[in-house]
């Protein structure tokens, strides 16, 4: 008996998938363009918390695109949601009962573009009635094209991604980043950087939490954590890193969802165990409350 031969993936032209990669594509190309060039440097949040009319310019084109497409979808961006944690709290929490939400983060790693340190992307997200459905990470300086679907894997130049292999802590690569809140987040995330850097074969932070997410659902670094990150910054890398066989939780090893802030995702082999480092630096976060 002859067995069915193994459909390839394919994107339909007028799916949730092609109109995210399509937004993803067009805004990272302007971005790209715009390098070096900006005109206006705000500061948001802190001195370490910047934005660009680049920014700006990059989330009303998403916008405007995805309107075209699905005019009754609500949408959730970084430039639109107020400054600081509690605006983007208030933010999410006012678009929960959305039942198609677009989170989308234009320029994610605005300090690296600000600079022309070439790593940052476009981040763009779809979930329905709260759970993420469709994930894209598109890295304009590469040209790389992480894309992820609810049950149907995650790929990159359209090949299946598959997280990497590392089963201890002491072989493992793994990534995190500074909080913009200097006074509580850092401390703490500080904290977890010097109690693991002794356990792990090296750390890095560049500077984009959904690009680092790209990188462990395609095995180049074995996990990412990162504490007070906002659902724009992770929504879409989350998912590519379920989809490609990884965990996603929060730094106490609860269930991922869009209101997570303090975030741990790993190729699942290294996750208790750098959950439990943190635990013992008592940097995961919730020290604070």
């Amino acid at each position: 008996m002859n067995q069915p031969k193994e459909q390839p993936y394919v994107v339909t032209s007028k799916s949730f998938t092609a109109v995210a990669i399509n937004c993803a594509a067009k805004a990272g190309e302007w971005i790209k363009s715009k390098l070096g060039t900006y005109q206006q440097l705000d500061i948001k949040y802190s001195s370490h918390d910047l934005v660009t009319e680049v920014d700006k310019g990059a989330e009303k084109m998403i916008r405007n695109l995805i309107a075209t497409h699905f005019p009754n979808h609500s949408f959730l961006g970084e430039e639109g949601s107020g400054i600081g944690a509690a605006a983007s709290v208030k933010a999410l929490q006012e678009a929960s009962d959305a039942e198609y939400l677009w989170i989308v983060d234009p320029i994610d790693g605005t300090t690296n573009y600000v600079h022309g340190y070439p790593y940052y992307s476009v981040s763009i997200a779809l979930a329905h009635q709260g759970e993420v459905i469709v994930g894209v990470v598109y890295d304009p300086s590469r040209d790389e094209l992480f894309v992820a679907e609810k049950g149907k894997g995650a790929y990159v130049h359209g090949v299946p991604m598959k997280v990497s292999g590392e089963s201890t802590l002491q072989e493992s690569l793994i990534s995190s980043g500074f909080p913009t809140d200097r006074e509580n987040m850092l401390p703490l995330n500080l904290a977890g950087i010097g109690a693991l850097v002794p356990r792990v074969r090296n750390i890095r932070a560049s500077g984009s939490a959904a690009l680092q997410l790209a990188y462990v659902a395609a095995g180049r670094l074995s996990g990412f954590w990162e504490l007070n990150l906002n659902a724009w910054d992770v929504a879409a890398g989350a998912l590519l890193v379920a989809e490609s066989g990884g965990r996603v939780t929060d730094t106490v090893g609860k269930p991922y969802h869009l209101g997570v802030r303090h975030f741990v995702a790993t190729n699942g082999h290294i996750h208790d165990e750098l959950m439990s480092v943190l635990a013992e630096a008592n940097a995961t976060g919730y020290e604070s409350r």
